[in-house]
């Protein structure tokens, strides 16, 4: 029979705190920005921070990877390699990369992850990776279940799919708008969100075509429309689904997420892996080690987020896009049945929906969203309706829907410690020739600690006074799970050695944990045979170094387009592909309704400042794409 497939929880961290916090609720791993390169530029940490995550997170056998992950221009090379061989030295498992320089860097053996960003949407693709030495594979947001599936029988390497947080509406690599209308690369960690935009959709005659009221999909003549903002990922429904079809590593989106984010979210996806673990455990099981205790409930409704969507995991659904808003919309709490002039009279969504004072909270008017704090919120003399008093109303009207978008409550819960991962410890105290041995042991590791005490005999039982002592483990990482005691008759020891005795076997044993972590750290895999196959490589590859360049014509590529950041074509160039696609949102799409679209294309995303971007549609692929205005 063979072994159980290993399933790894990995959780975003803006900073070694949140990153430490991401472990305490149960993560297998995190990803943090090192001090550059990363595709978060605001998400930067020092060296020295790093290594004292991947100290806390080595305990219990959780990993650390460093994104690595932009293009990289000649004169940052010699600067990469330094920085690598640093955070190789901190401790760090692996680096997530999107730059072919790093293939051939001078750098320490590191384990290398191949980033969404080097867009791994084929099994193709996925041999090609191995074959270039890579250890693991950050597949596209964009995947079915089935082309996940297709990319697991292709390849050994372990699969990396995003379930929760934030959607990128362009294959991520092949995202340029910000760079195009900003000068600030996507590719580079400065990403300006142009897909957050309001957009007009516009025919060639300068028609407003359609766009969107509230959050259905009714075309109606409005302006100014959030036509590419996603809603976000929430995939927690389809885990099983997932690792049946061959993902390894579940990850969640989220760099620059505060700790409330992280921790609310890492715990709810730790229990939801967890319940399948536990089902189908000779099949799967957990990349770290530790029991989880939390202080509050999880619930991803309470953290930011744009409204949910599993985003074509099970093929196309209307449930992708917000247009209404690029911002947090949070959960229902409530309708409004009357209003007043300082206050309105709202029916909660159910009897355990609570408002709370100071809560923030969103509703739609026109469509637009309009924001409010609720100031006082006391109950109404029927018992089933609430009375808000907004710090400043809002534009209301009876029926609207409210959601609250902050929780001050849970908000302050989640700001004090909330959570406990403890490793079970097993000690053992045996009678030597001389004194005794108090031997520690937890996964698989083992420490002694020598107690220099006379074998003094008891008049009473000692085996629970020794327990006693032995499990005084305080705010340690472990909890007493077994204790032996193998003495020859009732032994009478002082607490004080006993206890003197359990800080040192504790600080030995966190050391050899953390040392036998290092010692199984995976490294790089050796380069065999990948090859272009002969074939241009186009700016969409990303390469915009000489070393990234020369690899690249060494296996295979006929030429080297430069990077779009180094050159931006002479003719109109594709800035944006997205699975995203407009004629489906608007009941336009051909393949669906089995007839041409009714408008009169070409189509238009236009800005307020006058800049108008022709969208092409390519129904073969089922892929919508946004081009650069016409010179």
């Amino acid at each position: 029979m063979s072994h159980p497939q290993t399933i790894e929880l990995l959780s975003p961290a803006k900073n070694a705190d949140i990153g430490i916090e991401a472990i305490l609720h149960g993560a297998d791993a995190v990803y943090i920005g090192g001090p550059g390169f990363g595709a978060r530029a605001a998400a930067g940490n020092s060296v020295d921070d790093i290594r004292r995550l991947c100290h806390a997170a080595h305990l219990y056998g959780a990993r650390v990877y460093v994104t690595l992950n932009t293009i990289l221009y000649d004169d940052e090379l010699r600067e990469a390699e330094r920085l690598v061989r640093q955070l190789y030295d901190a401790g760090v498992d692996a680096l997530i990369t999107q730059d072919l320089a790093l293939l051939d860097l001078d750098i320490p053996p590191i384990a290398l992850h191949a980033s969404t960003q080097m867009d791994n949407c084929t099994p193709e693709r996925a041999r090609f990776l191995e074959e270039a030495g890579y250890s693991q594979i950050v597949l596209a947001r964009e995947l079915s279940l089935q082309q996940m599936a297709d990319i697991h029988a292709a390849t050994s390497l372990p699969l990396e799919a995003f379930v929760h947080g934030a959607l990128c509406v362009s294959y991520s690599g092949r995202c340029y708008a910000s760079e195009y209308c900003f000068g600030r690369s996507a590719n580079r960690g400065r990403c300006a969100q142009f897909c957050r935009l309001a957009f007009d959709l516009t025919d060639g005659r300068g028609r407003i075509v359609a766009a969107t009221e509230g959050e259905g999909r009714r075309p109606v003549p409005q302006q100014g429309r959030h036509l590419l903002s996603l809603r976000d990922m929430n995939r927690s429904a389809h885990l099983e689904a997932m690792m049946d079809a061959g993902i390894r590593s579940f990850k969640i989106e989220g760099r620059l997420k505060d700790a409330a984010y992280v921790k609310n979210v890492t715990a709810y996806y730790r229990r939801a892996i967890d319940e399948v673990l536990e089902r189908r455990s000779a099949h799967y099981c957990r990349a770290s080690h530790g029991i989880h205790t939390f202080t509050f409930e999880p619930s991803l409704q309470k953290s930011f987020n744009r409204g949910f969507t599993s985003y074509l995991l099970q093929g196309r659904t209307p449930d992708l896009w917000n247009f209404a808003t690029p911002k947090s919309v949070g959960e229902k709490v409530g309708c409004v049945v009357r209003v007043s002039p300082r206050s309105f009279t709202l029916l909660p969504t159910s009897p355990e929906t609570l408002l709370h004072n100071g809560d923030g909270c969103v509703t739609f008017h026109a469509g637009n969203l309009s924001g409010f704090r609720a100031n006082r919120v006391e109950p109404a003399p029927d018992g089933r309706h609430l009375e808000v008093f907004p710090l400043k109303m809002p534009l209301l009207r009876a029926g609207a829907v409210v959601y609250r978008n902050e929780d001050v409550q849970w908000e302050n819960l989640l700001a004090r410690p909330s959570a406990m991962r403890r490793l079970p410890l097993a000690f053992a105290l045996i009678e030597a020739p001389e004194g005794f041995l108090l031997r520690a042991g937890a996964q698989g590791c083992m420490v002694e600690v020598v107690l220099d005490a006379p074998h003094q005999a008891a008049e009473k039982p000692q085996t629970e006074v020794i327990r006693r002592q032995l499990q005084k483990l305080g705010d340690t990482p472990f909890t007493l799970d077994a204790l032996d005691v193998r003495t020859s008759g009732e032994r009478f020891i002082p607490a004080s050695l006993l206890s003197a005795a359990r800080r040192q076997a504790v600080e030995a044993l966190s050391a050899a944990l953390r040392q036998q972590h290092l010692s199984r750290r995976d490294v790089r895999r050796p380069l065999r045979s990948p090859d272009f196959g002969g074939q241009p490589l186009p700016f969409q590859a990303n390469i915009a170094n000489r070393v990234a360049e020369a690899w690249a014509l060494r296996h295979g590529a006929s030429a080297v387009a430069p990077a779009f950041e180094l050159h931006q074509p002479d003719r109109q160039a594709v800035i944006m592909t997205c699975r995203h696609c407009l004629r489906y949102a608007f009941g336009q799409c051909p393949k669906v309704s089995g007839r041409p679209p009714q408008w009169s294309e070409p189509l238009f995303l236009s800005l307020p400042d006058g800049r108008r971007f022709p969208l092409r549609f390519d129904c073969s692929r089922c892929e919508m794409q946004v081009l650069t205005p016409q010179r």
